[in-house]
């Protein structure tokens, strides 16, 4: 069966993103009917008027409570009219071949699920791209989304994913954790028999509209929800993500060892880190965005290392109730479904 697609797209605040995603599919190159759904998320500055300036878009825009992403995508899909749902975050950008790519790689080898690489526009800041290198890079912990051509049992973000009807009807879509929702489905629909994917030629511009310190929460978040996730999902669990908690551990017995007169180790990390400068200064042409590529590394393993400690603290050595122990994970007014995790819900 031919896919028929529906972008969903929640928003919170955020009508100049919307109108700048909007132009963008203005601009797809597809030769078929496509389908927008955009779900206010409670928002108190409203994109009902951006939306009306688009006539020429198929767009069914609702608005209600606020519950989250992950519920709100929920609430899309369940109006969407298509039998493929295209998942996107308002701070994106489409090139103008993405649902070509999107429906040649399915025509290819179909899959209920697929994730995407994001890339950053010319259009961004330097702070953005030097944040969008340090999320992506092969030499940071961004490597995996932006360096395997088609990689199998593949965990999409929710800023660039795919989902079919029959997929989400089966596993009850997004839990109510955030961040973190993302992984949580895809795990779910991989042990409910669905194969997820990389498409690499389905990429999106990401914005990540993010300051230094919105991205260390942003980080440090992920790092909290990681260790959830691994309890839900046992089987799910990588060496790898203890890097970043090493990395920031290191990096103080490094400065310790200093002052006590061996510089061995902070030798090594300055190596690793001249290694990021110079890569990123390559990939950029830019000194300016190659020097902030180096802060938003060390901001990443700092961020992430910490909070992923201090959940495994409490989950995996305490064995606390996420929900309980960390009540700010979790949006309480996300719709219940029996089919997603019930620590989620």
């Amino acid at each position: 069966m031919e896919p028929t697609f529906s972008f969903v797209i929640p928003v919170f605040n955020r009508p100049n993103e919307i109108e700048e995603l909007l132009r963008s599919m203005q601009q797809l190159d597809f030769d078929r009917s496509f389908e927008v759904v955009i779900v206010e998320d409670g928002s108190t500055l409203s994109s009902e008027k951006v939306v009306a300036a688009f006539p020429d878009l198929d767009i069914t825009y609702f608005k209600k409570e606020n519950s989250g992403p992950g519920d709100s995508r929920n609430f899309g899909m369940n109006k969407a009219k298509g039998n493929y749902f295209l998942i996107l975050d308002s701070d994106v950008l489409l090139p103008s071949n993405y649902l070509k790519e999107v429906e040649k790689a399915l025509q290819k080898d179909f899959v209920h699920c697929f994730g995407g690489p994001d890339a950053a526009h010319e259009s961004f800041s330097a702070v953005q791209k030097a944040i969008n290198y340090s999320m992506t890079s092969f030499l940071t912990t961004g490597g995996i989304r932006g360096g395997k051509k088609m990689l199998n049992n593949f965990q999409p973000r929710s800023f660039n994913m795919g989902l079919s009807k029959e997929a989400f009807e089966a596993t009850g879509g997004f839990g109510s954790i955030h961040p973190g929702e993302d992984p949580d489905l895809a795990l779910r629909l991989q042990k409910a028999g669905f194969e997820t994917k990389f498409f690499l030629e389905a990429f999106v511009y990401h914005k990540r509209r993010i300051d230094w310190q919105k991205f260390y929460q942003q980080v440090y978040k992920f790092g909290m929800v990681r260790p959830v996730l691994n309890k839900w999902h046992p089987g799910s669990a990588k060496v790898t993500f203890w890097f970043p908690t090493l990395f920031s551990a290191g990096l103080v017995l490094a400065l310790v060892l200093l002052i006590y007169g061996f510089p061995f180790l902070l030798y090594l990390y300055v190596i690793y880190l001249g290694a990021i400068f110079v890569h990123s200064l390559f990939q950029n042409r830019s000194l300016k965005i190659a020097v902030y590529s180096l802060w938003a590394s060390l901001v990443q393993f700092l961020g992430y290392g910490f909070g992923f400690c201090r959940s495994t603290c409490y989950i995996r050595i305490l064995n606390e109730n996420p929900k309980k122990r960390f009540p700010k994970l979790f949006f309480k007014n996300a719709q219940k479904s029996k089919k997603s995790h019930p620590d989620t819900v």
